[in-house]
């Protein structure tokens, strides 16, 4: 799987706004490689910012 399905799967599965802090803890995933699929999924439209530093699936 690749590393912006696991991103998009875990912020659609905690439910609400989170950070990449959260995602990557939660995915296992090393924080700078969250904070760039976080940067390619905002280029993509694929999610969108409710609250200042928090993200969630468009």
């Amino acid at each position: 799987m690749l590393d912006t399905e696991i991103v998009l799967n875990a912020m659609k599965k905690i439910g609400e706004p989170v950070g990449a802090g959260k995602v990557a803890e939660i995915t296992g995933l090393d924080r700078k490689v969250v904070d760039k699929v976080f940067d390619q999924l905002k280029k993509e439209g694929k999610i969108v910012s409710p609250v200042r530093c928090k993200w969630q699936p468009s």
